[in-house]
């Protein structure tokens, strides 16, 4: 399914690829790697704080420690974003499975309602938790897929590559083993959104419902650390 959509939609990227080199501009360090300041967290439980699933390792790393901890996620408390190059390294630290984890892109509402599977039904207060928002997934083996929340986008080939709300990358292979660091790379351009996993261009959707918004990153039950977070306002 995969390899067949990857030829499809080539003519397609290599003609978006042309249009992102336009050079971008101030540059914004999302996260300093000394302290939160700029984000807040949100957590899946009342009595949950920052502390308990975030922390700052030597080097300026950002430690999410997800496992056995409710879900919750990092919000940047600018709610503007929009017209940018997001770039980041994230890893799941050595000698754990991996799991699963993302980059929220242009968040908007707080607890927007998602329509749950009713073969498997979820918690009310974990249906209603996630903010509108689109999903860049982090989840092992599957970096770059896009997951809508409370949010409707197009995608080549959606016969193949949509379920549910989840817009399926083009490639296997492109993240390194467990234990490395790896790149992302997100162009968000008007109603469109662009990724790249360690130099490889992995999906593309257009007619975005929304396109500005909070950036946030998510603690789903995984071990997982961040750094080098940064973004540049395109040049439009």
């Amino acid at each position: 399914m995969r390899i067949s959509a990857r030829v499809h939609a080539a003519a397609v990227f290599i003609a978006l690829a042309s249009q992102l080199i336009a050079a971008d501009k101030d540059e914004v360090v999302l996260f300093n790697g000394k302290n939160f300041d700029g984000w807040t967290a949100v957590i899946n439980r009342p009595d949950a704080k920052l502390a308990d699933i975030w922390s700052i390792a030597e080097g300026g790393v950002l430690v999410c420690q997800g496992k056995g901890k409710p879900p919750g996620y990092l919000r940047h408390h600018r709610d503007d974003f929009h017209d940018y190059t997001l770039t980041l390294q994230w890893r799941f630290p050595a000698g754990t499975p991996g799991g699963n984890s993302g980059v929220l892109l242009h968040t908007t509402t707080p607890g927007q309602p998602r329509p749950a599977d009713k073969s498997k039904p979820l918690p009310p207060l974990f249906v209603a938790f996630w903010p509108k928002s689109f999903e860049a997934q982090l989840n092992h083996k599957n970096a770059g897929d896009i997951w809508v929340i409370g949010t409707t986008c197009e995608i080549e080939n959606a016969d193949k590559r949509v379920m549910g709300r989840r817009h399926y990358n083009l490639t296997d292979d492109s993240e390194r083993p467990i234990g490395e660091w790896n790149d992302y790379k997100i162009v968000c351009d008007g109603d469109q959104i662009t990724i790249w996993v360690n130099g490889d261009l992995v999906n593309h959707v257009t007619k975005c419902s929304q396109s500005k918004g909070a950036i946030c990153l998510q603690a789903e039950g995984a071990d997982i650390e961040f750094r080098d977070i940064r973004l540049k306002p395109l040049n439009k």
